[in-house]
Parts: C-alpha cells; sequence; structure tokens
C-alpha cells in the first residue's frame, strides 16, 4: 500500500460526514456501536500508554490522542487512505482506524482482485502486530478476524477452510466476544462463519468438522440486528447468510433486509458505502 499510489477517492463526500471538533464525541456512541471502539480522548490514551511502556511517552497522550482522532475523522468522511496512513503512523494505537480504513476501501472502492488481496494480505499482518501490542483490546483480535476474513473471502473459502484460515477468523472473533460481549459487527462476522461454512461443506460436515450450524449463523446474524438496527451492514449481511444458508427459499427475506439497509440513513462514509451497495443488490 504505497503513499505513491493514490488511492480512489470516495464517491459520495457529504459535508454531513465531517465530524471537527467536538462533533466527533458527541457522535461516537452512534457512530461505533457497531464494532464499540472506545473513543480516543487523552484520559483513554494515557492508560493505553501506562499498560504498555513500548507504545509511548504518557506525556504523549494528549498529541497522540487528537492524532488518533484525526486519523478517525479522515475515516468517517470518506479520505481513507488519509486514515490509513494516519492510523500506521501511530503504530498499534492506530492500527484499529488504520485497517477498517483500508478495508472498507479495498471493499467498496478497490476495482482489482490482486490488489484486494494483496491489502487484506497486509492487514492480516499490521493486525497480527496490533494483537501482539494490545491483546487486551476487544478490536486488535476483531480487525485481525475482519483483515483475515477478507483475505479468505479473495481466495474462495474453500481454500480458507483447507489453510485453516477460517478457524482463526472464528477463534479471533469469540476472543472478540469474549472481551466485549455486545460487539455486534463480531456477532455478524462470526453468523457468516457459520452460513459461509455449512453453504460450503454442507449441515453435517461443518457441525462435525468445523463446529459451523445454521441456526447458530442465523442466530448471531439477529443479535447484531439486535444491538444496531439502524446499520446498514447488519442487514446486508443478515441477507447474505440468508442466501447463504437458505438459498432461493430465503430470498423475498433477503431482498427485504437489503431493502432496509439502504434506507437507513448513513452516519458516515462507510454506512453510506455499504447502503449503495445494498441498493444495488435489490437492483440485481
Amino acid at each position: 500500500m504505497s503513499k505513491k499510489t493514490r488511492w480512489a477517492p470516495f464517491p459520495h463526500p457529504d459535508p454531513k460526514f465531517d465530524y471537527a471538533g467536538a462533533k466527533l464525541a458527541k457522535a461516537w456512541p452512534k457512530l461505533h456501536a457497531g464494532d464499540l471502539e472506545p473513543f480516543p480522548d487523552e484520559a483513554r490514551v494515557a492508560a493505553l500508554l501506562k499498560q504498555h511502556p513500548k507504545l509511548g511517552k504518557v506525556a504523549q497522550a494528549g498529541e497522540l490522542a487528537e492524532a488518533l482522532a484525526e486519523a478517525w475523522r479522515a475515516f468517517h468522511r470518506g479520505d481513507f487512505q488519509q486514515a490509513f496512513e494516519a492510523g500506521t503512523g501511530l503504530g498499534p494505537l492506530g492500527a484499529s482506524v488504520a485497517i477498517k480504513a483500508a478495508g472498507i476501501h479495498a471493499t467498496h472502492l478497490a476495482d482489482d482482485d490482486a490488489v484486494r488481496e494483496k491489502r487484506y494480505t497486509e492487514l492480516v499482518t499490521l493486525a497480527e502486530a496490533a494483537m501482539a501490542a494490545l491483546p487486551d483490546e476487544a478490536n486488535s483480535h476483531y480487525r485481525y478476524a475482519f483483515a483475515l476474513g477478507r483475505y479468505s473471502q479473495s481466495i474462495s473459502i474453500a481454500k480458507a477452510l483447507t489453510q485453516g484460515l477460517a478457524g482463526k477468523v472464528r477463534d479471533a472473533l469469540q476472543r472478540t466476544l469474549e472481551r466485549a460481549p455486545d460487539h455486534a459487527e463480531a456477532h455478524t462476522a462470526l453468523g457468516l462463519y457459520h452460513a459461509e461454512v455449512v453453504s460450503k461443506v454442507g449441515g453435517l460436515i461443518a457441525g462435525l468438522t468445523y463446529g459451523a450450524k445454521a441456526a447458530t449463523g442465523e442466530s448471531l446474524l439477529k443479535r447484531a440486528i439486535e444491538l444496531t438496527p439502524n446499520s446498514p451492514i447488519a442487514h446486508i449481511e443478515y441477507g447474505n447468510g440468508l442466501m447463504l444458508l437458505y438459498g432461493s427459499k430465503k430470498e423475498d427475506q433477503a431482498a427485504g433486509e437489503y431493502e432496509k439497509a439502504a434506507k437507513l440513513k448513513p452516519l458516515d462514509a462507510m454506512e453510506k458505502l455499504d447502503a449503495e451497495f445494498a441498493a444495488s443488490q435489490i437492483e440485481d
């Protein structure tokens, strides 16, 4: 992910997605209802630095907190490359925003499969370093699951199963939920794990070999919607899960979930991209 190469820009800039100054803290609970990312204020950063001195000096907490907040502002308004570069510049403290920014950009705005696969590979490495540096943080494990999950999808679920990657994703998501039981995005991702494995190898082998079950997958996906009813991605992935598990039998219900996602009012650039995707699924 060279800085010399400019990433495709976010195509729907909107002043509503600019959370300058105090707007970020005010909107944070809604913006991060899905991933439960803690707000990066000085107290939060200082606590991390006291616990992990290798990450920086406590005296720098205020400066680092503002830099981290700026990286998140860039993410929410759709300046994904800026968010990624700012996040990586902060080391493990910025890994969460860096991985989310680069991953969302690759998913929605990168138009080359090879570029996506390479990016996800690099994000897995970044996430591994974050897990080692900040093992108690739920999102250290979630971002690893996110990056490895996207990589697994880019090489096919069948290959991911053969290489043991799906199990690593599952384990990371379980670690996330141990640390943050109401992490909606982890519920969604774990629900999709069950759905994708059942879809690929069938219910019997999925259960015996991978511990994956259709009922568990659907329950997890529903729980994510309960936790974040206004999140486009929760509805989209529930629809995707229904199609994986039941195919045409639940096509109408899946379409209904895509419609719900498309009608939701996006709070930031990521949700706008998710809603646009949902709308495209309805059109198809």
